[in-house]
């Protein structure tokens, strides 16, 4: 994750995730039925969180029908209940700062299965808290730059009240406080804008590099390891990835 751009973060993933979609797809749906039970409600005009799952969703490529499908069966399902949101904090290697969001419905296999991907990776677990207030919840949406007036661009996302605005290699990055990001979106969304990314992300304070090649290898295989659990949501970290200077 560079130090200057949080595209390179959210990239880093889609490319992952692109040649994985079933495994995405699963997440995704996760979240969106979670929403729908913890949100009382299957309609997203009454229930904002089950919206912002949808945006991101969507953003990741996953079909309306899909979405349509996942949605109608959690509002009838009961199961759904079971999951539960539970976040892990450690350390990779050279003290990276990492943050592991979950949804789970077996705590105690998710937390074995993360605290051995710490251990072999040559990190360490830590306890809740001991690199959160490292971290600022942001909303993040990101829209293709190609065909787009920057200017434009820049002046109708502050005008819905976006807090920050960057043109990054071939995107638009936009960044609005955690309260701010439905009501951005979906003023962009109505002037027409589309988006490659939208979500709520953790984005660190500091950032901290690794110089060693092994070291570099090492939290290359914990990253893949953590986003590819299923139980995985999000994975948040402080490394400057060398290959995005």
């Amino acid at each position: 994750m560079s130090g200057h751009s949080k595209w390179n973060n959210i990239k880093r993933k889609k490319e992952k995730t692109d040649g994985q979609k079933a495994k995405i797809f699963t997440k995704m749906g996760r979240e969106i039925a979670v929403a729908v039970k913890e949100g009382g409600s299957a309609d997203p005009a009454s229930n904002s969180r089950l919206k912002d799952a949808i945006a991101k969703a969507k953003a990741n490529n996953v079909p309306n029908d899909n979405i349509d499908r996942i949605i109608k069966k959690a509002a009838g399902d009961s199961n759904t209940d079971s999951y539960e949101a539970l976040q892990y904090e450690g350390y990779g290697p050279c003290g990276i700062a990492v943050i592991v969001e979950t949804l789970t419905d077996n705590r105690n296999r998710t937390a074995a299965d993360v605290r051995h991907y710490f251990d072999k990776y040559g990190g360490n677990l830590g306890q809740t808290g001991c690199v959160g207030f490292m971290f600022s919840q942001k909303g993040i949406l990101a829209i293709e730059a190609e065909g787009l007036d920057e200017d434009k661009v820049m002046e109708d996302a502050l005008e819905a009240g976006a807090s920050d605005f960057a043109a990054d290699e071939d995107v638009f990055e936009i960044t609005t406080e955690p309260d701010d990001f439905s009501a951005v979106r979906d003023d962009l969304e109505a002037k027409g804008y589309s988006f490659v990314s939208a979500e709520l992300q953790m984005l660190p304070d500091v950032y901290s590099t690794i110089e060693d090649e092994e070291s570099i290898s090492k939290m290359e295989k914990l990253l893949d390891a953590l986003e590819d659990n299923d139980d995985v949501q999000n994975v948040w970290h402080n490394w400057e990835r060398p290959d995005e200077d």
